[in-house]
């Protein structure tokens, strides 16, 4: 098994995974301390806001053929994720008790995608060269991967548990928040 083949593995059965499992945890914490009570909405939709910036080039990179605008969108996205990161912990610390289970969840939420990213450019390692030197003609389309990752069920077994794990806490986290800040009138 070549380097890039384990590596795809790793990405798919260990590191999506931990990031999914990671949200999980941030979630229960989040609820735990009554998010929707102490910083309310604003932070429950920076959560939502960081799990699409990862969550696109996640579905990007399973569903297309990594190329220099693959790479762009991840290294973006990722810049992204991480200003919001900072802003989130900024807006909430003094708002809410950041617990030991949460910052050891923030850990994983914010290094994984970084392992991810630089797991991207080993992977793709022609690519990631025509990005850093500017060849980026013909490299700027989509192209639909012929062969899906892992096998032909993994995508829809991610987004599932996906779904489970995160979608659909962080959907009731935004309700609930939602429902105490219009009952405020604020």
């Amino acid at each position: 098994m070549d380097t890039s083949t384990l590596l795809v593995s790793a990405m798919l059965y260990v590191f999506l995974p931990l990031w999914g499992i990671a949200g999980f945890v941030d979630w229960c914490c989040h609820r735990a301390t009554k998010i929707e009570i102490t910083s309310g909405i604003k932070e429950s939709l920076m959560h939502s806001l960081m799990g699409i910036q990862m969550g696109l080039p996640i579905l990007l990179c399973l569903l297309f053929k990594v190329n220099v605008l693959i790479l762009l969108i991840c290294i973006f996205t990722w810049v992204c994720h991480e200003i919001v990161a900072h802003c989130d912990v900024r807006y909430a610390a003094p708002r809410r008790v950041i617990s030991i289970w949460e910052m050891h969840a923030h850990t994983y939420l914010g290094s994984l995608p970084f392992y991810m990213l630089i797991s991207i450019f080993m992977i793709n390692w022609d690519q990631f060269l025509l990005l850093i030197t500017f060849n980026w003609a013909d490299n700027m389309s989509l192209a639909l991967i012929e062969v899906p990752h892992g096998s032909s069920s993994y995508l829809p077994i991610y987004i599932a548990f996906m779904c489970i794990l995160c979608v659909f806490p962080y959907i009731e986290e935004n309700l609930r928040c939602l429902k105490v800040f219009y009952k405020k009138g604020i």
